[in-house]
């Protein structure tokens, strides 16, 4: 895990704005200015000492292959409780799917966020319809918080209702 750099923006727009990738992470991959708005504001959060995603790589190879990080939960129809608290995610490349990366990388960030801000608990969302990050979450010790699952209209109705789950910083300390 690494800070993001410059040119990690062109291996993003070609491995992670793919259908197969953003299938659950918004339904298709997103048009070429939105989606390096969205790395920009991740460089952005970094040069601010803001939640981020880092880059992700292969040691031995160097190899891009995929993010994983913090951010803040800043969908607007999430509930009230939620919002602007940070959240864990990630997204591979699909050649790096099934191999471990994701819980290596999100266990990695959770215990950064953890250390570094001063928060009760840490986030993740995701739907049922995406099965690999909901057992990833399960495996992470984040509980489902049904509760707070809310509608997301920038999503496919397959991918709704968002699920939101919760880790506890006194859960994490104990695991």
């Amino acid at each position: 895990m690494r800070p993001p750099v410059d040119s990690d923006l062109a291996w993003q727009l070609d491995w992670l704005n793919t259908p197969a990738v953003m299938r659950h992470l918004g339904g298709e991959p997103r048009p070429p200015d939105q989606a390096t708005a969205g790395f920009e504001r991740n460089l952005a959060a970094w040069s601010e000492g803001e939640p981020a995603f880092w880059t992700l790589v292969l040691r031995a190879s160097g190899e891009l292959i995929g993010k994983c990080g913090l951010s803040r939960i800043e969908e607007e129809p999430a509930p009230a409780e939620i919002r602007g608290a940070i959240q864990v995610g990630w997204a591979l490349a699909e050649p790096f799917w099934g191999q471990g990366v994701a819980s290596e990388a999100a266990r990695a960030a959770i215990g950064r966020g953890f250390a570094v801000y001063p928060v009760p608990e840490i986030w993740a969302q995701t739907s049922d319809s995406n099965a690999a990050s909901t057992r990833l979450m399960g495996r992470l010790g984040l509980l489902r918080c049904a509760d707070l699952f809310y509608f997301d209209t920038d999503y496919p109705a397959a991918d709704n209702p968002t699920t939101v789950y919760r880790l506890g910083r006194d859960e994490w300390s104990a695991a």
